[in-house]
């Protein structure tokens, strides 16, 4: 999915240009097999809408609104069990272990067991006690969401990237091929 955003058009006084730029736009995609014609191209101002400039302003809403048009929502696969492979762990003082990464998979909840599988022989079970997506906790973090999942009983050093965390029992790790 594609969508152009011609910015600084603010700078060109000439209506003319702009549309010769825009067509040069739409060949241009074409050539490399885009659908040039049907793509939305926006003409604004970003700069201009940061200062205040009403007129500018409404062009962003308008290609927000034609983002959320023209690009549809991905599906989240949440009726799977938890999968979420660690991509950093990190201490936090007084609060403990968290875990960080995109859930692949279903959904965590705060209270939730999980299991930390994978490189170590032995399978570790935590609880999770918080939740947080850019420093805001949520109840609960869905498929293809960002989070940091609060991990109890677990120290720094018993978890580690490449792990994930899994649904208690939905997982098998294998040594052996």
């Amino acid at each position: 999915y594609l969508i152009v955003f011609m910015n600084k058009v603010d700078l060109v006084d000439d209506e003319e240009l702009l549309e010769l730029v825009e067509m040069e736009i739409r060949d241009l995609l074409s050539e490399y097999d885009f659908p040039g014609d049907e793509i939305p191209v926006i003409q604004g101002s970003a700069l201009k809408a940061l200062e205040g400039d009403e007129k500018y302003e409404d062009i962003i809403m308008e290609l927000m609104d034609t983002v959320d048009e023209y690009i549809p929502e991905p599906e989240r696969d949440t009726d799977k069990p938890l999968l979420l492979p660690v991509e950093d762990v990190f201490s936090i003082t007084g609060r403990g272990t968290v875990a960080s990464g995109r859930i692949d998979r279903g959904t965590v909840k705060v209270n939730d067991e999980v299991e930390i599988v994978g490189i170590r022989d032995e399978i570790q079970k935590a609880v999770v006690t918080g939740v947080e997506m850019f420093r805001k906790q949520l109840d609960e973090g869905l498929a293809g969401d960002n989070v940091g999942v609060l991990l109890r009983g677990i120290q720094r050093d018993e978890i580690e990237r490449g792990q994930v965390l899994a649904k208690p029992g939905s997982i098998h790790p294998h040594t052996k091929f």
